[in-house]
């Protein structure tokens, strides 16, 4: 038999779910909060899986990947140990905000203090009582705001198991990238825990298909960790994903009103037009151009931009980048409608 689960004291036995709430300081009106943990603790053993979502508070699509996915049936048959956390950042999701009342980025403040500032506390939080309790974790975001990322995998490709993951998530572009000081990838890769992280969709935007495609991404690492059984049926987001090893933004060359032409998903050519930026001052207008041959995997949605803001990132492959523009809109195609909104199919 196996033993009993513990987080901050509350214990979990074999077989069951709970619902766990971790005390976090209290907002300045002296109002409780909690980050609230839900944990799914199987009779057999096997791996010990986090998901985390709203690190950043008003990245809000993750909240609802884990609620569909705690809510799938395949959930009962559970090996090892889920430990998902729909709300990590509860004062930036209050606040509609990416960042913490100390104007602070949590995924900068990692691995924390227990003396630190609110970001640090926080951090030091989730590391202690969740992060180092895991073998593999999965972190949950989007796009900033008016911001929005064609459904990738970020991960640390030069490892073996992280990419095993990556491949196994189901989306059509993973991309190679680097460790940032401070991130939670980077605390948990310190203590050898292989962790993807998941961007998909726009800040203070629920996007269907990439919540869809993040709910299944979840169930696909959990069968390939062997935590639940392998799938009777064959989804097309299962195939081989494309791997960028490099990426960038193009930037506005001017100030104005942007008017953007080329959507998520598109094959560009370096030197190719992108969308054009009016000035209504001068009246005049400037092309806002392709500075690499790749796939558009993330845009600004925002008209208003500055000189220099990022408008479009542009990932760059080894493969044929028709192969991959066809991939990503076949991907679009099997999640537009092919998913109940209450589960995963298959």
């Amino acid at each position: 038999m196996r033993k009993a689960f513990e987080i901050a004291g509350t214990r979990v036995a074999p077989g069951a779910r709970d619902l766990i709430d971790l005390p976090m300081p209290k907002l300045s009106s002296h109002t409780n909060l909690s980050m609230p943990v839900h944990v799914v603790h199987g009779r057999r053993d096997g791996p010990t899986l986090f998901v985390s979502a709203a690190v950043h508070g008003d990245e809000l699509n993750g909240i609802e990947v884990i609620r569909r996915v705690l809510a799938n049936k395949s959930v009962n048959k559970l090996k090892g140990t889920l430990v998902a956390v729909p709300v990590v950042n509860a004062y930036g999701v209050i606040h509609e905000s990416r960042y913490l009342p100390d104007r602070r980025d949590l995924n900068r403040s990692f691995p924390g203090s227990e003396q630190g500032s609110l970001a640090a506390r926080l951090a030091n939080l989730f590391m202690e009582e969740i992060v180092k309790r895991c073998t593999h974790g999965i972190d949950l975001h989007t796009g900033a705001i008016h911001r929005t990322n064609l459904p990738q995998i970020r991960a640390n490709l030069d490892d073996a198991d992280t990419a095993r993951l990556a491949h196994a998530f189901g989306v059509p572009v993973v991309l190679n990238a680097q460790i940032r000081d401070g991130s939670l990838r980077a605390s948990a890769s310190e203590l050898g825990i292989p962790m993807l992280l998941y961007e998909a969709g726009e800040a203070l935007r629920f996007d269907e298909v990439s919540i869809r495609a993040g709910v299944v991404g979840v169930i696909n690492v959990m069968r390939e960790l062997g935590m639940l059984p392998a799938s009777k049926r064959r989804r097309g987001a299962s195939r081989e994903p494309f791997v960028a090893r490099r990426s960038g933004w193009v930037r506005a060359p001017q100030s104005g009103m942007l008017s953007a032409i080329v959507a998520l998903g598109t094959r560009v050519s370096k030197g190719e037009t992108l969308g054009y930026i009016d000035d209504p001052y001068g009246g005049n207008r400037y092309q806002v151009q392709s500075n690499a041959e790749g796939v558009v995997i993330g845009k600004l949605e925002l008209p208003l931009v500055h000189e220099g803001d990022a408008v479009y990132h542009i990932a760059r492959f080894s493969d044929d980048i028709d192969d991959v523009a066809e991939e990503v809109e076949a991907f679009h195609a099997d999640y537009a409608d092919a998913i109940s909104p209450n589960g995963v199919a298959g």
